[in-house]
């Protein structure tokens, strides 16, 4: 089976116990305490947003088994649409009151999800249906139809940086002692959290899991049950292209600017993210991120200079490990 069972992944604990011992690892590193909190916030938060960005892709090929190497279009098509929607809303995202600004970003990620979810399903149909089972053709295809599509981004929007400021009240810091912690970074925790546990009770607890589980394991009976798998898949593409979206919204605001060429940027962190989780790894693509994020700010603080190969090096000592990822899943 391709979706791993998170009963599965509470039995093996090891895993989840590399985020704490990476952070307590760095504290001596970091030397001041209100630093290091900082730091581990800011890591969490770059963290809960490559998950976001990276669920979807992840929920692709563990359920699927397609290498969708086009994923980064969406990824920048969603903080785009939020360019184009934010900027009518600027009433709103002016406006001190949190309530307000998460109104209109709430606006924003939900056309986002729209426009890059009708997208993917036109990308699953056109693009990848052809190549289902062929993972070589699947990854030339794909990569063809992300140049395309940032072309396209290109063509609409342009080919320059815009500014995709953060909403008034979403600015600033809260202080802890003398930790400062971006308002903004816990936002991006509360949302990766809720995108987390949805994924998991989706899967795990409804019919339409239960499906879509039983039809990677056995296709065949579950169509003689009267069930289309076929139309439950392109659904599995779609939302797994509307989460790159939301990611892109997400990477957006985090950045406070878009290129059409940021969905290509972050590919490279995404697949890092999900060999280190194990290939269609849900769990394992969370602790991954969270892995990631911290290890980026703690390297970017204390060794500026490595920063730019952690991540790989921390993708390397993880496979030593464990050569399949933190959580394997079937084999392929």
């Amino acid at each position: 089976m391709s979706a791993d069972a998170p009963r599965a992944a509470r039995a093996d604990w090891l895993p989840w116990l590399l985020v704490p011992l990476l952070a307590l690892a760095a504290l001596p590193l970091v030397g001041s305490a209100p630093t290091w909190v900082t730091l581990t916030v800011a890591g969490l938060a770059m963290g809960m947003i490559v998950f976001v960005i990276a669920s979807g892709l992840t929920l692709i090929f563990g359920l699927m088994d397609v290498l969708n190497f086009g994923h980064g279009v969406f990824i920048a098509l969603g903080a785009f649409v939020a360019v184009s929607v934010l900027a009518p809303l600027g009433a709103m995202t002016a406006s001190g009151s949190l309530l307000v600004n998460l109104a209109a970003v709430a606006v924003a990620m939900a056309v986002a999800m729209t426009v890059a979810g009708g997208i993917g399903y036109a990308f699953e149909r056109v693009i990848v249906r052809p190549v289902y089972g062929q993972h070589l053709k699947q990854i030339l295809i794909t990569m063809g139809g992300m140049i395309v599509g940032e072309e396209l981004i290109k063509v609409i929007w342009g080919p320059q940086q815009i500014p995709l400021p953060l909403p008034q009240a979403m600015r600033g810091a809260y202080l802890l002692g003398d930790a400062a912690i971006e308002k903004y970074r816990v936002i991006a925790v509360v949302v990766g959290l809720a995108v987390f546990v949805a994924m998991l009770w989706v899967l795990e607890r409804t019919k339409i899991g239960l499906l879509i589980r039983a039809g990677v394991q056995d296709r065949e009976m579950v169509e003689s049950l009267g069930y289309r798998i076929r139309r439950l898949f392109v659904g599995v593409f779609v939302a797994g292209s509307a989460l790159a979206g939301l990611g892109g919204v997400l990477w957006g605001l985090y950045q406070q600017n878009v290129i059409p060429q940021m969905g290509a940027q972050v590919n490279v962190l995404i697949f890092i993210v999900i060999i280190i989780g194990g290939l269609g790894s849900t769990a394992g693509c969370f602790v991954g991120a969270l892995l990631v994020g911290l290890m980026a700010n703690y390297t970017g603080f204390l060794a500026p200079k490595v920063a730019l190969f952690s991540n790989i090096l921390l993708m390397v000592a993880i496979l030593l490990w464990r050569p399949q990822g933190l959580f394997p899943v079937a084999k392929r």
